[in-house]
């Protein structure tokens, strides 16, 4: 049987732009900048979905390393994106509201050659739950609690 994982935050939004979310001891705000009608007091929603990313990509790459017996010294990892701003403020409906792709880059600091860190970055890639979720479609439901 599966060993299954549920992963919960609570979110506030008070007022303002500004959101706090909450997970255990964690407490991480999200926030639009100030020209958006927020106060810049942290990311915004889709820099976090980044974050998250390169985040999962980066974890999952230690335990994989630490499997495989890899020397992983370290990785820089960039993610980027680009979507059509009229669309999520509602000016269009001419394209999605997401992104029209998500690119991660990784620089990897390990004994290895191009070729292994690359395969090294699709089993990586292949592993991590967020790269995961972001790849499949995954059903959101919302609902008034």
């Amino acid at each position: 049987m599966a060993a299954m994982k549920k992963v919960e935050i609570r979110a506030v939004m008070g007022a303002g732009m500004k959101i706090e979310c909450s997970t255990g001891r964690h407490t991480v705000l999200i926030d639009q900048p100030k020209p958006a009608g927020g106060t810049d007091a942290g990311p915004t929603p889709l820099e976090h979905l980044f974050c998250s990313l390169a985040g999962c990509i980066g974890s999952i790459a230690r335990i994989v390393a630490h499997q495989k017996k890899i020397a992983l010294r370290g990785m820089e990892i960039t993610v980027s994106g680009e979507l059509d701003v009229d669309t999520l403020l509602g000016k269009s409906k001419q394209n999605r509201a997401g992104f029209s792709g998500i690119k991660v880059q990784a620089r990897i600091d390990a004994d290895l050659t191009p070729e292994q860190k690359a395969a090294f970055l699709h089993e990586v890639d292949e592993r991590c739950p967020v790269s995961d979720n972001l790849r499949q479609v995954t059903t959101v439901t919302a609902e008034v609690a």
